[in-house]
């Protein structure tokens, strides 16, 4: 007889083997448990009721640069797919731009193409190229699949965590405990934290070549990202790097000053020149 450990083992490697899509923008094939046929049009939903449930700038300059650089960062992703052969590939997205009024310093774009920027992240991006660092990172997200990704690793946490208790079912309730507490432990500092900052770096990396392409200086990203050092620190919201879902923020400038180059070679392809 089979027992449900092995099966459960066997499901966790169908689901990988199955389950797994190559993405344009980063070359790799990631998981896919999770298709965008069910995530876009949820997120869809939960932009619209985000948006009823705050307050949105409007005819504002600053409400009006989010945007013309919003939409600047979405054709140069388009360009970007044009020539690389995957015309049409956007065409499930439905892109908006939106200014909301809060403190956070953050913004953020959801899978299909649904953007919000918080009016607490304008005081340090305080011009277009800094606006173009944030909303390239945050549209390369989507763009990579990150939020499918995340889900479709979610539901491999809980599929490992349901062979973890099968392999432990006949144990006491002590020893159950301290393997369940074991495996959070394991896959959340040694699987999702990094997954999650391996997604930070694919989002600067690609958001750099984006904000490029757009016709800003991918140079201004470092400056931006410095600025944003600054004010981790005089906040004291500066975590250690392996607790944390994102790089350090000198992990981070370090990277973007090395792709620079690359970045401005990628834009040169679409008659961009900077000196």
């Amino acid at each position: 007889m089979i027992s449900n450990k092995k099966v459960v083992c066997f499901l966790l490697m169908l689901s990988v083997i199955y389950s797994c899509a190559k993405n344009p923008f980063t070359g790799k094939s990631t998981l896919a448990l999770v298709p965008n046929s069910e995530i876009l049009p949820s997120a869809f939903q939960q932009y619209s009721q985000f948006l009823t449930e705050n307050k949105v700038i409007t005819g504002t300059s600053e409400a009006k640069n989010v945007e013309v650089v919003g939409k600047k960062i979405k054709d140069a992703a388009e360009k970007w797919l044009n020539a690389n052969g995957y015309e049409g590939y956007l065409k499930d997205y439905q892109w908006e731009y939106k200014l909301v009024i809060n403190k956070e310093v953050n913004a953020w774009c959801m899978p299909g193409g649904k953007i919000v920027v918080y009016t607490g992240i304008l005081p340090i991006t305080k011009d277009e190229a800094g606006l173009a660092t944030v909303l390239g990172h945050e549209v390369s997200h989507a763009l990579a699949n990150h939020g499918q990704q995340r889900m479709s690793a979610g539901l491999l946490q809980q599929l490992g965590a349901a062979g973890v208790g099968v392999a432990v079912g006949t144990k006491t309730a002590q020893t159950q405990q301290i393997a369940m507490t074991a495996y959070g432990a394991v896959t959340q500092y040694g699987g999702m934290l990094p997954f999650s900052r391996s997604h930070e770096s694919e989002a600067d990396k690609i958001g750099l070549t984006l904000m490029a392409i757009a016709g800003y200086n991918p140079e201004q990203s470092v400056v931006f990202w410095e600025r944003m050092a600054e004010n981790s620190s005089s906040s004291g919201k500066a975590p250690v790097e392996f607790a944390s879902t994102h790089p350090s923020d000198a992990t981070r400038i370090a990277d973007l000053k090395a792709l620079i180059p690359q970045a401005k070679a990628e834009a040169l392809k679409y008659g961009v020149v900077f000196k």
